[in-house]
């Protein structure tokens, strides 16, 4: 039986989200961001459904209280394997199921599912549809503004409507298009153009429907100046490579004052966390490598990489390595703007 069912986190004003990536947002990075972005939605990686039916589903699907509120994406096209995966990770507690239509990866690409599912939007609703009926929370969907030679008028049009149809809580929109022969999944990330106002039209459009943008934003106040006449941003590359800026998403995002980070308590809770992890027989850089950006622009920074990213993952490396790396950090004092 279904659990019953939860406040969305779609019902609660503008909406911020680190964007799912995969080799990137795993459990550990999501507990480090969860810090530094209370309000943030935070994402998995990408886990294809097959994966969840017949995999290790504690070390796919497990995750620290302290990430909610958490989605989980799942890529497939099936619409009853996705189903199950969907109720299964709802009884693991997560709080949004999202599908996959935007990954160009050789991978989903001999699957038939990611990016390809902008060629099947009739499929497209019937996964979600399918999704829907099978949980209790919100399901999702992140896609782009089409592929190939498809024109983003009419193919996004298509994928929305569909997955309106089918009773999502929110669209997601990648603001490119992908190009599934002939660039990489890299290169699908930066060469082909940003068109932030297709998805402005998308919502004007369907002003009842919860529109969210991705792609391109490298930082928490170049997304909030996208908010106006959107429901929602979403950050990748900028938020993980400079963890620091998430500290902008209360007063940018959500108009709070603003807050120097309590970076010696910040990291306090890390060295437990990765402790904890240790004691489970994780390795310190598990945790580590999502770190490293940490301190951009700041004395020290330089040092504090050094440090994470040649010991981190010796045998004998403690989580007090932590501790001695921020030691070379010199950290700027507030500035009037941000004592309060």
């Amino acid at each position: 039986m279904s659990a019953p069912p939860r406040p969305s986190h779609y019902s609660q004003g503008p909406l911020f989200a680190v964007a799912p990536m995969i080799d990137w947002t795993d459990r550990r990075c999501r507990f480090f961001h969860r810090l530094l972005a209370p309000d943030a939605l935070l994402y998995t990686e990408m886990i294809v459904a097959d994966a969840v039916l017949h995999g290790d589903r504690e070390r796919l699907l497990g995750f620290d209280a302290a990430e909610h509120p958490l989605a989980l994406q799942l890529g497939g096209s099936d619409p009853a394997k996705l189903a199950e995966a969907a109720r299964i990770a709802e009884g693991f507690g997560y709080d949004e199921i999202n599908l996959n239509v935007g990954c160009p990866s050789d991978r989903v690409q001999s699957g038939a599912f990611g990016a390809c599912l902008m060629l099947q939007p009739a499929l497209v609703g019937e996964c979600l549809a399918a999704m829907r009926d099978a949980v209790s929370i919100p399901v999702t969907v992140k896609c782009r503004i089409g592929v190939d030679e498809q024109d983003p008028e009419a193919a996004l049009d298509a994928l929305a409507d569909a997955a309106a149809e089918a009773g999502v809580s929110a669209i997601w929109v990648h603001a490119r298009k992908a190009w599934l022969q002939g660039l990489s999944p890299k290169e699908n990330r930066d060469i082909p153009p940003l068109d932030y106002g297709r998805v402005h039209r998308l919502k004007a459009r369907m002003p009842g429907m919860f529109i969210g943008l991705n792609g391109g934003l490298t930082s928490v106040r170049m997304a909030a100046e996208q908010l106006p006449g959107l429901d929602g941003v979403m950050m990748g590359r900028g938020a993980y490579g400079n963890p620091s800026d998430l500290a902008e998403v209360g007063p940018l995002i959500h108009g709070r004052p603003a807050q120097p980070v309590d970076y010696p308590a910040l990291l306090s809770q890390t060295v437990d966390y990765a402790a904890a992890h240790m004691a489970r027989g994780g390795r310190l850089a598990q945790v580590t490598r999502h770190m490293v950006g940490l301190f951009q622009g700041q004395p020290g920074a330089r040092r504090w990489r050094q440090i994470l990213s040649e010991r981190a993952g010796r045998p004998d490396a403690t989580p007090d390595l932590i501790l001695e790396a921020f030691s070379h950090v010199e950290l700027a004092p507030p500035t009037a703007e941000n004592a309060a």
